[in-house]
């Protein structure tokens, strides 16, 4: 009989073997990243969420986007949905725990923003809900999960999965991925500051071994920051299409009256949104 691995001789092990196919998936964070600071730049904001360890690191996460990762900068508006206490004690009593973050999108998420959902089995019906939310509210969702297909990969507009079936490697690689986001963030906000009116690159698409059919896999950058193109996201310093857009971006990106609903950027918001909410 061979000699028993010690624990930290299997953890390190499964560690290991996740991390090449984990290498290949991670690549996708690059246009995320470029995707995320044009959107944070021109107002939007970043709603996160998950439960248990995923939720500890959805709140690692925005604090490194509210505060810093290494060099100064200005803060972004990120928000961890299950940090309000009160507010999600209150849902949940009165809505039941499957609503505890739907309802906070629809109380926070404006057109354009962006939805990160944190998973390792992809199964947790809140966070489905919240989906189903941000489809109502024009926010666009992306997921970190453990291995596909799951349900919320299926419904996301594009998610990393990590590829290991041990929940703590994945929450593992979950902390490594949200550090790499938030630097490819870093990364691209010099060329966000320098061309506050170009559309932004479109990001590669990476092949997820498992993905559940028909889940979008890629994503038009220039669509999703309303840079240049009328997008769906507000558009730096307010920068739209002379002609238009999707949803009604006018001359330098202002609808009528500057209102949300017909397209402002950043700065061409009506009363009812202005820059970044608090």
């Amino acid at each position: 009989m061979g000699e028993q691995m010690s624990p930290l001789d299997v953890h390190l092990s499964g560690l290991a073997a996740a991390l090449m196919p984990y290498r290949r998936v991670a690549e996708r964070l690059a246009g995320w990243g470029t995707e995320l600071a044009w959107t944070l730049s021109g107002g939007g904001r970043l709603l996160v969420a998950g439960n248990g360890g995923s939720a500890a690191e959805a709140q690692h996460l925005t604090a490194e986007l509210v505060g810093k990762l290494r060099d100064d900068r200005e803060p972004y508006s990120a928000i961890a949905l299950h940090a309000e206490t009160s507010a999600l004690t209150a849902i949940g009593n009165d809505y039941g725990y499957d609503e505890i973050f739907a309802r906070q999108v629809r109380a926070h998420g404006r057109q354009g923003d962006i939805l990160l959902l944190m998973s390792t089995s992809g199964t947790s019906a809140n966070l489905l809900r919240a989906v189903d939310a941000a489809r109502e509210t024009g926010v666009r969702c992306w997921a970190f999960t453990g291995p596909t297909p799951n349900p919320l990969a299926g419904v996301c507009d594009d998610v990393l999965a990590v590829p290991s079936p041990d929940s703590q490697v994945v929450q593992e690689l979950h902390l490594v991925s949200l550090h790499l986001l938030c630097e490819y963030v870093d990364e691209a906000l010099p060329l966000v500051r320098r061309l506050p009116g170009a559309t932004a690159p479109r990001p590669r698409t990476i092949a997820l071994t498992g993905r559940l059919p028909n889940a979008p896999t890629d994503r038009a950058l220039a669509g999703a920051v309303g840079a240049g193109s009328g997008g769906q996201a507000h558009g730096l310093n307010g920068g739209g299409s002379p002609t238009g857009g999707a949803i009604g971006h006018g001359p330098n990106g202002h609808g009528a009256n500057g209102s949300v609903a017909n397209g402002a950027g950043a700065n061409g918001h009506g009363p009812s949104r202005r820059g970044c909410p608090s």
